[in-house]
């Protein structure tokens, strides 16, 4: 089997395990996370994000390996929504001004403990998710409060690669990242 070209320090992995060797679910806010953070508003006032590829093949695989993926988002528009109806995600919040009492419901939905579950953000609005979250991770470039209360800051930023980087973090927690990585070095004929 091919080994991983991908490695976290121990200690890191350790922490985003968990209490039951793997977080159940990760919480994803989309503006500075998902997107690189900018609006671009055009004349007729519609808004256009841009989303990278490698981010939501993470959380598909996040889905794949029992991570359940959960977008919880101040702004809702037609590009959040469309992408994550492409994305196949089955719990989404949109235009949540408090993401804690968003969240809270959701949680208790899934019959989820804050200690099972990893977030990513930003910005203030995700700090009540953060510092509550078993896991808190943050983008390189995001605002330094945020930064200060994560478990983990990525090397990339939002909407380049940040997303994939947390997802990736948690598959290797949780002991799920080879196996995948293994399947999609399969060939059809199997080899």
């Amino acid at each position: 089997m091919h080994a991983p070209a991908l490695h976290f320090p121990a200690e890191l992995l350790l922490r985003a395990q968990g209490p039951r060797l793997g977080m159940r679910a990760a919480l994803f806010d989309v503006d500075g996370v998902l997107t690189d953070g900018r609006l671009y508003i055009g004349e007729q006032g519609e808004v256009l994000k841009t989303f990278s590829t490698l981010d939501g093949h993470g959380l598909k695989l996040l889905a794949r390996a029992g991570i359940t993926p959960v977008v919880i988002t101040g702004r809702d528009s037609p590009a959040v929504r469309r992408r994550v109806a492409d994305l196949g995600l089955a719990h989404a919040v949109y235009g949540a001004g408090d993401k804690l009492a968003a969240a809270e419901p959701l949680l208790s939905q899934l019959g989820l403990a804050w200690d099972e579950v990893a977030a990513i953000g930003d910005d203030w609005p995700d700090l009540p998710l953060l510092s509550r979250a078993g896991f808190a991770c943050a983008p390189a470039n995001a605002h330094a409060e945020v930064k200060a209360v994560a478990h983990h800051v990525t090397t990339a930023a939002g909407g380049h690669g940040a997303a994939r980087e947390f997802c990736d973090l948690l598959l290797m927690a949780a002991g799920r990242y080879a196996e995948l990585l293994h399947g999609h070095l399969q060939t059809l004929d199997g080899r």
